[in-house]
C-alpha cells in the first residue's frame, strides 16, 4: 500500500476488517459505520426500511392525511355511497378505494388501520423481546437447575396452540377485559396475548448465544475482576447480543402483525368501529363477489407491510453478520 492512498483492507471472508489508510494513518471505521456500508448495499433492504418509514408516518399522521386527502373519517358512514340495494359502490374519485357495506370510506380505514397493525406489531414485540431477554440470559448464564426450569417453561409454552388460547381469551376479555380491567379489550389483549407466547422464541435464541458468551475470556477476566453475576449479564454479555436482538425482533414484528390480522379476522381481535385490515378482510368475506375492493386493498397493505419486514429482517442480519457480507 502506496503511502497517501485511500484503500479499504479487505477481511477474510469477504468481510472488511474497518481500516482505512488515509495520507499514511491507519483510521479504523466504527460498528454503526461497518453495519451501515453493508446494508446499504443491499436495495431491497433499503427500499423495504423506506416503505416502513412510509407507513409510519403515514399511521401517525392518519387525521393530518386523511384530512388532506378530503376523505371522510374511518367511522363515518355515508349512505349516499351505496346504491339503491343497499350495496356498496366501487372505487371513484371521492372515494379512490371504494367504500363497506355501511358507505365507510375504505381509504381512510386502511390508513387508519396501519396504526393497530403497527402499535400491535412494535410494542407486543417490544414486550416479548424484553421478557425473552432476560429469561433467555438467566437461563444461559446460570445453567444447572434454572436453565432447565426455564427451559422446559419454554417448551410448555411453545406447546399450546396461540390461537386456540387467544380465541380462548379473546371471548373471556371482550366485555370488561380479564385481570380487574387491567387487560382491555381489542389492542390489550392481542399485547397481551404476544407478550404471554412470542417471548420463548427470543428467549431460546439468547440462551443459546449466552451459553457461548459465558466462557469467553472476558467473561473470565470480569470474574477475576470480582464483578457480580448481574454486571456480567447485563453490561458484558448482553451488549454482545444486540445485533441479534435486533435482527430476531425485526423478524417477530411481521409475526406479530399476522397473529393480530388472524385473531381480528376471528372476531376476538380488534372490534368495530375501530378499523384493523383483519377486521376488515373479515367484513368483506361475505360481499367479496360484488364488493372485490373491500378486502383487496387491507390485504395488499398487509402483504406489503409483513413482507417489508421480513426483507429488512433478512437486510439487517446480512448487515450485523459479517460472515455474510459480500
Amino acid at each position: 500500500m502506496s503511502v497517501g492512498a485511500a484503500e479499504i483492507v479487505p477481511g477474510a471472508g469477504g468481510g472488511d476488517l474497518g481500516f482505512l489508510d488515509m495520507g499514511g494513518g491507519i483510521a479504523a471505521r466504527s460498528p454503526l459505520q461497518l453495519f451501515w456500508r453493508r446494508f446499504r448495499r443491499d436495495r431491497v433492504a433499503l427500499a423495504s426500511l423506506g416503505f416502513i418509514a412510509f407507513v409510519i408516518v403515514l399511521a401517525i399522521a392518519a387525521p393530518l392525511v386523511v384530512k388532506a386527502l378530503g376523505l371522510p373519517g374511518p367511522t363515518a358512514q355515508d349512505p349516499n355511497a351505496t346504491d339503491a340495494f343497499g350495496s356498496p359502490l366501487g372505487p371513484s374519485g371521492a372515494h379512490p378505494f371504494g367504500v363497506d357495506q355501511l358507505g365507510r370510506d375504505v381509504m381512510s380505514r386502511t390508513i387508519y388501520g396501519a396504526r393497530v397493525s403497527l402499535e400491535v406489531g412494535i410494542v407486543g414485540t417490544a414486550i416479548a423481546t424484553a421478557i425473552g431477554v432476560f429469561v433467555g440470559v438467566l437461563a444461559g448464564f446460570f445453567r444447572g437447575w434454572t436453565d432447565m426450569l426455564l427451559s422446559r417453561l419454554m417448551d410448555v409454552v411453545l406447546s399450546l396452540p396461540i390461537l386456540l388460547v387467544g380465541l380462548g381469551i379473546g371471548a373471556a376479555c371482550a366485555v370488561r377485559g380479564c385481570v380487574s380491567g387491567t387487560i382491555q379489550p381489542g389492542i390489550g389483549v392481542i399485547i397481551f396475548l404476544i407478550a404471554l407466547f412470542n417471548w420463548t422464541y427470543v428467549a431460546r435464541i439468547v440462551r443459546g448465544l449466552v451459553l457461548s458468551l459465558r466462557e469467553r475470556e472476558f467473561v473470565e477476566a470480569s470474574r477475576a475482576l470480582g464483578a457480580s453475576n448481574a454486571r456480567i449479564m447485563f453490561r458484558e454479555i448482553l451488549p454482545n447480543l444486540v445485533a441479534p436482538i435486533i435482527v430476531y425482533s425485526s423478524l417477530l414484528i411481521p409475526l406479530n402483525i399476522l397473529l393480530e390480522a388472524a385473531l381480528s379476522f376471528l372476531g376476538v381481535g380488534i372490534r368495530p368501529p375501530t378499523a384493523s385490515w383483519g377486521q376488515m378482510i373479515a367484513d368483506a368475506t361475505p360481499i367479496f363477489n360484488t364488493a372485490w375492493w373491500y378486502m383487496v386493498f387491507p390485504g395488499i397493505a398487509l402483504l406489503l407491510t409483513v413482507l417489508a419486514f421480513n426483507l429488512l429482517g433478512d437486510g439487517l442480519h446480512d448487515a450485523l453478520n459479517p460472515k455474510a457480507a459480500k
